[in-house]
């Protein structure tokens, strides 16, 4: 059965999206089962997915996942494959992640290494366990990175050097696994409001404050006006993760999705600035603290 271009999925066709429990992912799993997916929602905790499962029109599974978690992750594998059967993953949509925001030179290692384990190692690791399923189910995958995978912003270069990370390997995927026929699209999603833009701002004060006391003094004053901008900028978004559902949505329907999808203002044009300014314009672009502003401009 080849893939319908049309609005409706077909039926009895599942979807896992992982990072499920808030913001972006929880958006997209209601969506997914609203519009006829058997949508399987990773969560770490048992009550979120819960609430998920009572709020969801349409067919929703919880199933409990730590990307960083091998264990957890083969376990998440054996549910969906016995709750599948034949019939596999439609689509894979990988979605959680966290967000460090701090100068780089107040992020702990440990915490650089969360970044990193959390929105690249465990992405990969969710490939790995699921393509058996992919394959059975002539499914696709759908990497969401960010338009900060254009363009490394200050204060934010743990987060950024994941998304570029994630853009890297979908590319390598996409290419690896097209003689299998499994379309790899990435997701590009710019600023949006969602409970991740308050994490952010608690990780990196507490980072900063982690500093020694010359060390934060250096950098005080522009990184508060940079999280206070950041702020703004999602509180204006118009985009919304509904918007970003809709989105994963035609991806995943299309019969020949593009490679990627932006969405919001703020990420298509770090798409374009990034391919057509010179690093020095970019970076007097967004070397202050109302560099969201300049880029929805």
């Amino acid at each position: 059965m080849s893939k319908s271009s049309g609005p409706t999925p077909p039926a009895d066709r599942a979807v896992l999206i992982t990072g499920a429990s808030s913001g972006l992912g929880e958006a997209c799993a209601l969506h997914m089962s609203r519009v006829g997916f058997h949508a399987f929602a990773g969560v770490r905790r048992p009550d979120d997915g819960e609430r998920l499962r009572e709020t969801a029109v349409g067919r929703l599974t919880p199933v409990i996942i730590d990307v960083t978690d091998e264990k957890s992750v083969q376990a998440a594998v054996h549910e969906v494959t016995a709750l599948t059967g034949e019939t596999g993953l439609w689509g894979l949509v990988n979605n959680a992640g966290i967000a460090v925001t701090a100068p780089l030179e107040c992020v702990p290692v440990e915490l650089m290494r969360r970044q990193l384990d959390i929105n690249v190692i465990g992405q990969v690791q969710v490939i790995q366990g699921f393509l058996p399923l992919l394959r059975a189910g002539a499914g696709r995958i759908a990497n969401i990175s960010s338009g900060l995978g254009n363009v490394a912003l200050p204060y934010l270069g743990a987060y950024a050097a994941s998304q570029f990370a994630k853009e890297a390997l979908s590319d390598a995927l996409r290419r690896e696994l097209a003689p299998q026929r499994i379309p790899v699209v990435v997701i590009q999603p710019g600023a949006v409001l969602t409970p991740l833009w308050g994490k952010m701002s608690d990780v990196g004060s507490r980072a900063l404050e982690s500093a020694p006391q010359p060390v934060q003094e250096l950098y005080r004053n522009s990184f508060q006006g940079f999280m206070d901008a950041n702020e703004t900028s999602a509180q204006s978004s118009r985009t919304t993760p509904d918007d970003v559902a809709r989105v994963v949505f035609r991806a995943l329907v299309t019969e020949r999705p593009r490679t990627r999808y932006t969405v919001g203002r703020d990420a298509t044009g770090s798409r374009v600035l990034s391919r057509l300014l010179p690093d020095r314009v970019l970076d007097r672009v967004f070397g202050g603290t109302s560099m969201w502003t300049n880029l929805r401009n």
